[in-house]
C-alpha cells in the first residue's frame, strides 16, 4: 500500500487549486550543479570567468547573496535539499547511505499530483523515492561516456555527462503529463573533481590567464589548526592526476596510479617557447592556472546548459509558469586561503548561489539580502505549489522573499555543522554560527575557536576570538551558537561514529569511535 505523506487539509488545498478556478500551481525546474562557487558566477561580481545564460537568469529574476548551505559537503547537502532538514535528522552528516523511506519534497509534490523526476546526479546511495522519472549517475559519475541507473537497471550514454543530462533533463520535459504541473531535479556533476571539461572548452579555457585570489598565499597566523593540518591546498595537494600531467611510459598500473596519486614538487613546462622547471611559489602559482583552466571550463557548460533549458521552457510556452532555480550544493576554494574543496565553514565554501526566475511574482534584477540557508529549499518548493509545509521542516519558505516580502521575524543568525573528520582532506569537524555580521567557529575536537567581524574582514583573515576587548561579543555569539544548537535538535546523535571514507561510492562504512560533541560555553 502506497503511504501518503500529506494531510486532508493539503489534499482539500490541491483540489482547490483545480476546481475553484485557481490559476494553475506553477512547474518547478531547479538546478543544481556540484561545487560551483558564486564567485565563478559574474552575475555575482566574479573576477575570473563569464557566465552569459546565468547572469540573464539572474536578470529576469532575484538574485540571492547570503545563501548558505548549514553542512558544506555534496551527499549531506543533498539530503537537506530533499528533507528540509539538517544533517542530524535526515541521517546524512556525512556520506551515509540516504534512507529512502522518509519524507521528501519530491513525495509530498508526488502526492498533491505534480509529476515528479531527477537526472544527473543523486550521490545518495539508495535509489531515488518520490519521483516518476529518475535516471541518476552511480557514486560520482564519470565526465565522458558516463554510466545511468534508473529503473531498469544499468546503461552507459556516449557523451560529455553535462551536455548528457541536460538532453534528459530535455526529455522529461517533452514527455511529461500535459495535464500535470512538474517538479524536475536536473543535478549536474560539474564542475566537481576531476574538473574535465568539454573538448570545446578544455582548448578555449588551457589558453586562459586568471587572476589569483588576494588570499591565495594566506600564510593562516593566528588562525586555529584546522587549516594548516587540511589538505586540500592548492600548494601541497593538488595532484598529478588533477593537474592533468603525463605519466612517464613504461609503468605498471600500480606504480603509474601512485605516480598521479601524489602531488609534484617541481614540474617541467613549456613558457614563452623554452622549457622551466617550476619549484615554490612559481609552481603554486602554475598549479592555481592550471585547476582554473579546467575548473572555469566546466563551468561554461553548466552555463550552457542553463541557456538550453530555459530556452526550451520559453520556446515551448512554460517559461511565464515555471519556476527556475539554479544554486549548487555548497560553495568552493578557488585558491582563496591557498584552498581548494570546501568543508570549512568559511564563505567561500560556506556560499551558495541561487538565482530565481518567477515571472509571476518575482521582480526582474531583484536582489535578496536575508540570511537562507538550504533547509529553506523544500518548503519553498511546497509552498510554491500550494503544499502545507509539515511542522518538522526546519528552514522557511522564501516565497514571501520572492515576492519582495521580508518577515519581521526573519533569521538574523543560522548554525553550521561540518562532521566529516578526517576525511579525505583532514578537514577537522566543527561547528559555529553566523550572524549578519559575524561568525564563530568551534574546531571542537581541538576546542579551539575562531571569531571573525565580517564588516571589517570579510575575506576572514584575522581571528579575533582571542582580542580582549570583543569577550563581549564572544560571550553574545557563543549564547547564540548554543541556543541554535539546541534550536534545530542536534543532540549529537552522530558523534559516537566515525564518518565514512570519502571515496564518492554510495555505502557508508563504519570505524571506531569519535568523542562526543563538547558544548560551547555561554
Amino acid at each position: 500500500m502506497k503511504r501518503s505523506f500529506l494531510s486532508a487539509s493539503a489534499v482539500l488545498l490541491t483540489l482547490a487549486w483545480t476546481c475553484l478556478g485557481a490559476a494553475p500551481r506553477p512547474n518547478i525546474l531547479f538546478i543544481m550543479s556540484d561545487d560551483h562557487a558564486a564567485h565563478a558566477i559574474s552575475a555575482y561580481g566574479s573576477r575570473i570567468n563569464r557566465t552569459p545564460h546565468l547572469d540573464r537568469l539572474a536578470e529576469a529574476g532575484m538574485r540571492f547573496d547570503n545563501c548558505f548551505c548549514v553542512n558544506s559537503i555534496c551527499s549531506p547537502s543533498r539530503a537537506t535539499i530533499l528533507t528540509g532538514k539538517y544533517s542530524h535528522l535526515n541521517g546524512v552528516p556525512t556520506f551515509n547511505r540516504f534512507d529512502g523511506s522518509q519524507p521528501t519534497v519530491a513525495k509530498y509534490l508526488q502526492t498533491a499530483g505534480y509529476h515528479t523526476g531527477i537526472v544527473g546526479k543523486w550521490h545518495l546511495g539508495s535509489e531515488p523515492t518520490g519521483f516518476d522519472r529518475w535516471i541518476v549517475l552511480p557514486g560520482q559519475g564519470l565526465y565522458y561516456d558516463p554510466d545511468f541507473i534508473d529503473p531498469d537497471g544499468r546503461r552507459k550514454i556516449p557523451g560529455y555527462v553535462t551536455d548528457i543530462i541536460t538532453d534528459l533533463a530535455i526529455e522529461f520535459l517533452r514527455n511529461r503529463p500535459a495535464d500535470k504541473p512538474f517538479f524536475l531535479m536536473c543535478h549536474h556533476k560539474a564542475p566537481h573533481r576531476a574538473w574535465e571539461p568539454s573538448p570545446k572548452y578544455r582548448e578555449e579555457f588551457s589558453r586562459k590567464t586568471f587572476p589569483e585570489p588576494a588570499t591565495l598565499w594566506d600564510d593562516y597566523r593566528g588562525r586555529a589548526d584546522a587549516i594548516r593540518e587540511c589538505a586540500q591546498k592548492v600548494s601541497q595537494n593538488l595532484t598529478r592526476r588533477d593537474l592533468k600531467l603525463e605519466p612517464p611510459p613504461g609503468l605498471a598500473p600500480a606504480e603509474r596510479n601512485r605516480w598521479l596519486s601524489t602531488a609534484p614538487d617541481e614540474v617541467e613546462v613549456e613558457l614563452d617557447g623554452a622549457r622551466h622547471i617550476l619549484r615554490g611559489n612559481a609552481l603554486t602559482a602554475w598549479k592555481y592556472q592550471r585547476y582554473m583552466q579546467d575548473y572555469l571550463g566546466c563551468v561554461q557548460s553548466v552555463d550552457d546548459s542553463v541557456g538550453r533549458l530555459v530556452g526550451w521552457l520559453d520556446e515551448h510556452g512554460l517559461g511565464t509558469n515555471t519556476v527556475v532555480i539554479y544554486t549548487s550544493d555548497q560553495g568552493f576554494f578557488l585558491g582563496d586561503h591557498g584552498l581548494y574543496d570546501k568543508r570549512f565553514m568559511y564563505e567561500e565554501s560556506l556560499r551558495m548561489p541561487f538565482l530565481v526566475r518567477w515571472p509571476a511574482a518575482t521582480r526582474p534584477n531583484s536582489v535578496q539580502e536575508a540570511l537562507v540557508i538550504n533547509p529553506d529549499f523544500a518548503p519553498t518548493f511546497l509552498e510554491l505549489a500550494g503544499v502545507p509545509v509539515p511542522a518538522d521542516m526546519q528552514g522557511r519558505s522564501l516565497v514571501p522573499l520572492l515576492q519582495g516580502r521580508q518577515p519581521a521575524d526573519w533569521r538574523t543568525s543560522f548554525y553550521y555543522r561540518y562532521y566529516h573528520d578526517p576525511g579525505d582532506h583532514n578537514t577537522r569537524a566543527h561547528y559555529g554560527v553566523r550572524t549578519q555580521t559575524h561568525k564563530l567557529i568551534h574546531f571542537w575536537k581541538q576546542d579551539q575557536w575562531e571569531m571573525y567581524d565580517l564588516r571589517v574582514d570579510p575575506e576572514e583573515l584575522r581571528n579575533v576570538y582571542h582580542e580582549p576587548h570583543l569577550q563581549s561579543t564572544v560571550a553574545k555569539l557563543k549564547a547564540e551558537l548554543y541556543r541554535l544548537k539546541q534550536a534545530v535538535k542536534d543532540e549529537d546523535q552522530f558523534a559516537d561514529r566515525q564518518p565514512p571514507h570519502d571515496v564518492g561510492g554510495p555505502e557508508p562504512r563504519q570505524k571506531g569511535k569519535q568523542p562526543a560533541a563538547k558544548q560551547p560555553k555561554a
